[in-house]
């Protein structure tokens, strides 16, 4: 049987080398590894950043709350400082309101002091004169101006009486207020008896010439003043005490003061004048 003509036999393949396969399988061994490795970074990293954002959570709550709180703590910041330089502005204007008020004050006070004197421009105040229960004024004075050669009668004397001491403790006789008919007549009898005691420096006028028995003591006459100015006027004689003035005087309500004879006098015109006398 004639089968026709037979295919010729290929050549079957020839087996692969040894080195090869070993090449490729560490190559599909590599690729493997690396996309497994791959994929486990990127759970890894997927998982890392699940679990810090979780953690973070909180912080990042905390966070938003301080940052809130510090907008909240500016917000009452820039409140209080508006309220405190509105405060300062405030205090500024009182403080310039309250210089003025000090300053009309002053001035009131000033121009007080000067009607207040003036309303004594008449007066005289006699002290150290020894109290009787039956004394009679008016008498002591008419006395007191014959004594001193000076020409006043009862007539001339508009009202006397004795007043409070300023001191309820001191033992000093209660100082008479005199009110004359003129502020003439009070200077004449104020002149003659500073003129009689300048005569008689070792028998000054005292309780002895006005028939006044008991303790012979000194009486003083002086112009009835204000009490800012009365307080103006023992200030002065306290200060020039101190610093070895001979003379303290008033006249016309005004305080001076002499260190010696030849100096000149000095007008203190009100406390802060005492800083003259050194």
């Amino acid at each position: 049987m004639n089968r026709g003509n037979k295919r010729p036999a290929t050549r079957s393949p020839s087996p692969p080398s040894p080195l090869c396969d070993k090449d490729e399988i560490r190559s599909i061994i590599q690729e493997i590894i690396k996309s497994e490795f791959k994929v486990m970074l990127t759970q890894f990293n997927e998982n890392m950043i699940n679990t810090i954002n979780k953690e973070l959570e909180p912080v990042r709550d905390e966070m938003k709350e301080i940052v809130k709180s510090m907008f909240f703590i500016n917000a009452k910041f820039d409140e209080i400082e508006k309220r405190q330089q509105t405060c300062n502005d405030t205090v500024l204007k009182l403080e310039l309101e309250n210089e003025e008020l000090k300053k009309t004050i002053g001035d009131l006070q000033v121009r007080i002091n000067i009607i207040e004197q003036q309303s004594r421009s008449n007066n005289l105040e006699i002290q150290c004169m020894p109290e009787n229960k039956n004394e009679n004024l008016y008498d002591i004075i008419t006395k007191l101006a014959n004594v001193v050669n000076c020409d006043i009668k009862e007539k001339d004397i508009l009202h006397c009486s004795r007043i409070a001491k300023s001191n309820p403790s001191s033992t000093r006789p209660r100082s008479i207020i005199v009110q004359l008919a003129s502020p003439r007549l009070r200077d004449v009898l104020l002149a003659s008896t500073i003129k009689y005691n300048k005569n008689n420096p070792q028998e000054k006028l005292n309780s002895a010439h006005l028939g006044i028995s008991g303790h012979t003591s000194p009486v003083y006459i002086m112009e009835h003043l204000s009490p800012a100015n009365k307080a103006l006027h023992a200030a002065a004689r306290i200060k020039a005490k101190e610093k070895d003035y001979k003379y303290v005087w008033v006249r016309n309500g005004k305080v001076f003061v002499r260190k010696t004879d030849g100096s000149e006098y000095l007008l203190i015109k009100n406390m802060n004048s005492l800083s003259k006398i050194i």
